[in-house]
């Protein structure tokens, strides 16, 4: 692997200007075909194989004409203090507003809250449900305007009139995430490299491949079914992993050149070394992804889909448009010092303190040299490997012991769809979801909707009233609504309304005894019916995520096990990677309840309202997480290992990995964590929930599992580490990524004897 890589290097090196003329032509031509394209498709929320979305197939198929997902609005009418909304000046502005919404050309229904009993026991307050025969993504300005002066209307009248359901839906707050995560990883960077070169060169390649990435997935979004919640995954890793990869190539770069190799050999050693790394830890973050197609969730196999290719184009451009790049400035990503004398054989003179003294701090961060005032510096990481060597017990008990602690909270972990009640109250939907629960009580915002088959029915009437009046009798169920049948009379709708708001407990349990009893109801009636709605459709695709975990998990991780297996050529080295990720993972799940479920710090976060989980967080988080923890376990690892076989003893080996990778894993960290936390910004609550577990389970991952667990377990089992059976030693294929094969035939660089080609000894 890293010979071939190397040839790969020399030849983009020498061919640059045909090598970035091919990106850019394939920038132009996907560009050109996302302008030419047909507009996404939204997100789809169908969910083969559960009941709920059984239930809406069969609402699609027994009422045509109406989509069981049309748009509604549910109008509701709350009268001033005092007052009712049964008085003869607010029934007559109500009635006005359905008879003005009624004759809409996409409207289906508008029902009058005197007519369908829809107002409050103190009278206080009343809805008009207005039901469309579209889409809310397929409502026209026209529809959504007639609804809104409708609306204003009634205000003037001196009613207060909020909006809710799906219909007049409010588009949450932009945030600037993006620009915000670029921003922050340009900082990173700059004082990483203390080069504005070196700093620009990751930001341009990301940036290049983001749009190719962006631009194919528009111009395919028809043909294969790409909404624009692929692109918005895509842009997070594509942004994330593009600067990371081409960072570790960057800074193996200058590493060679500080070795006195010419730029062409140095670039080419930077991609056999570190691409190597590069395509190993893209592999795992591909396998991560494209595993999502396990769960069975169109949606999230899509989303795996777009954002591997993502990942793969990151890869691509880091093996060959980064050498082609540092083909065109060898020495701009240098530092100044080896920029004016590359052999450093002038004398330094002390910098006063400013711009000279911070480049060379910033260059030498995670190297042993003497700083300007003359004083030695041991550096940050080769310190911390040596504490973490001593005591490899107490960091591994610590360690083990507060991400698992910090993962107790998930233990309690409840999953369902934010809705309305997360949104701010500046919205009208929370405004209306708050006003109906003051009026008709909590679980009036969550009802139950059953579909009642009665075809095979004798007496379908009878069989439906049956039905109804066995779900009235369950404990937990306020009110049935009077049933809603179809032209042909075999299906019928009704509503329950349980005691309990959407999101409680007690809703969910409810939810199930409806279908525990069914057997019995069915039995006696006659009639077949499906439970659904918001609250079942939470159930289900909660129960359906976690029936998915574990296959998905035994795919991805034993895969990257697979792969990890052959990087390493160990067996205890990829279980110890699989343990780590447990634990970051856990210790971020249970940061989400603490943060998003129980509201322990919501406000620093800009959380208003606290409740369940995403039901997709879970396993998306799993998935995301792997691949990107498996980056940073293959760059800190593969340089503890190509430290290893080159004659050092174990606990030498580490702190000289650690000498060698742990700013550049500490660098591309940070930058994950800040353009992750960048989307934090917006207004949906669902983004900023994804933001922060990312965002939470890099942090724990770099900076607690792979800086203090691994080089912990890596010092207790010293030579055990890289066990593995001589039969599966030679079953395995070598793939060289530490590039021992390069260093035997690497040319000599100009200078062996240069300042930093110094080894330093470390005994542990």
């Amino acid at each position: 692997m890293s010979t071939f890589l190397h040839r790969v290097a020399h030849w983009a090196f020498r061919r640059r200007r045909t090598v970035v003329l091919v990106w850019v032509a394939a920038l132009a031509a996907v560009f050109l075909g996302a302008a030419n394209s047909s507009e996404a498709p939204e997100d789809s929320a169908s969910l083969p194989g559960i009941e709920s979305q059984q239930a809406f197939d069969l609402l699609d198929e027994r009422f045509p004409g109406t989509e069981a997902d049309g748009a509604q609005a549910r109008v509701v009418f709350v009268a001033a203090d005092g007052q009712q909304v049964t008085s003869t000046a607010n029934r007559s502005a109500v009635d006005t507003l359905v008879d003005e919404v009624a004759d809409g050309p996409q409207v289906a229904g508008a029902t009058s809250p005197f007519d369908a009993h829809a107002v409050s026991e103190d009278a206080s307050t009343a809805y008009a449900t207005i039901t469309y025969r579209t889409t809310a993504d397929d409502l026209t300005e026209a529809s959504k305007e007639a609804l809104t002066e409708a609306v204003e209307h009634a205000r003037d009248a001196g009613l207060a009139v909020e909006v809710g359901g799906s219909a007049l839906e409010t588009e949450p707050a932009q945030g600037i995430g993006e620009v915000l995560g670029i921003l922050v990883a340009a900082a990173v960077l700059l004082i990483t490299f203390g080069s504005l070169a070196a700093a620009g060169l990751p930001l341009l390649t990301a940036v290049l491949g983001v749009g190719i990435s962006l631009a194919t997935i528009t111009a395919l979004g028809s043909a294969l079914g790409f909404s624009s919640t692929v692109g918005e995954l895509a842009m997070m890793l594509g942004l994330a992993v593009g600067i990371d990869y081409s960072l570790f190539v960057v800074s193996r770069y200058r590493e060679e050149r500080g070795k006195g190799h010419q730029a062409q050999e140095a670039a080419a050693l930077a991609v056999g070394t570190a691409g190597s790394a590069v395509v190993f830890a893209g592999l795992t973050v591909v396998i991560a992804l494209l595993g999502l197609s396990v769960v069975g969730v169109p949606t999230l196999t899509k989303m795996g889909i777009g954002s591997a290719g993502t990942v793969l184009v990151g890869v691509l451009i880091a093996l060959t448009a980064v050498p082609a790049l540092l083909g065109f400035w060898p020495d701009a990503v240098l530092p100044r010092r080896d920029r004016e004398d590359p052999r450093r054989t002038r004398s330094r003179r002390p910098g006063r303190f400013g711009r000279n003294r911070i480049r060379n701090w910033t260059w030498n961060w995670n190297r042993q040299v003497t700083t300007p005032a003359g004083t030695a510096r041991t550096p940050w990481g080769v310190r911390w490997a040596r504490f973490v060597t001593r005591r490899p017990v107490a960091v591994l008990l610590l360690t083990v012991v507060g991400l698992g602690a910090l993962a107790v909270p998930s233990l309690n972990l409840r999953m369902g769809m934010p809705g309305a009640e997360s949104k701010p109250t500046t919205t009208t939907e929370r405004r209306a979801y708050d006003a109906l629960a003051d009026g008709f009580g909590p679980g009036f915002n969550g009802p139950l909707t059953v579909v009642v088959d009665v075809k095979d029915a004798d007496d379908p009437a009878a069989a439906v009233t049956g039905v109804s009046d066995r779900l009235a009798d369950i404990e937990g169920i306020v009110s049935v609504s009077p049933p809603h049948f179809n032209e042909a009379k075999d299906t019928a709708v009704v509503s329950a309304v349980p005691s309990t708001g959407p999101a409680g407990e007690q809703t969910q349990d409810l939810v199930r005894t409806i279908r525990d009893e069914r057997p019995a109801i069915e039995s006696a009636t006659g009639a077949e019916f499906q439970v659904t709605g918001t609250t079942a459709l939470n159930i289900d695709v909660g129960r359906k995520m976690q029936d998915a975990l574990v296959p998905y998990l035994a795919v991805v991780v034993g895969l990257a096990f697979l792969l990890l297996m052959v990087v390493f050529r160990s067996i205890l080295v990829p279980v110890k990677a699989a343990l780590g990720f447990l634990l970051s993972v856990g210790a971020a799940l249970g940061a989400i309840v603490t943060v998003f479920q129980e509201g322990h710090g919501a406000g620093v976060f800009g959380v208003e309202e606290t409740g369940p989980i995403m039901s997709t967080m879970p396993i998306f988080l799993v998935g995301i997480v792997f691949g990107l923890a498996m980056d940073y376990q293959v760059f800190l690892v593969s340089r503890i290992r190509e430290a290893h076989i080159h004659g050092e003893q174990p606990g030498q080996a580490v702190v000289t990995g650690f000498r060698h990778s742990a700013q550049v894993v500490g660098a591309a960290a940070l930058i994950m964590m800040a353009v992750f936390g960048g989307f934090m910004t917006g207004g949906e609550s669902m983004v900023k929930m994804v933001g922060f577990g990312l965002a939470s389970a890099v942090f724990f991952d770099a900076f607690v599992v792979r800086m203090a667990f691994v080089p912990a377990v890596l010092a207790l089992l010293g030579k055990r580490a890289w066990w593995l059976p001589g039969r599966l030693d030679r079953l395995l294929p070598r793939v060289d990524v530490e590039g021992e094969a390069l260093t035997r035939r690497a040319p000599a660089p100009d200078d062996a004897s240069g300042d930093d080609d110094r080894r330093e000894s470390v005994t542990v």
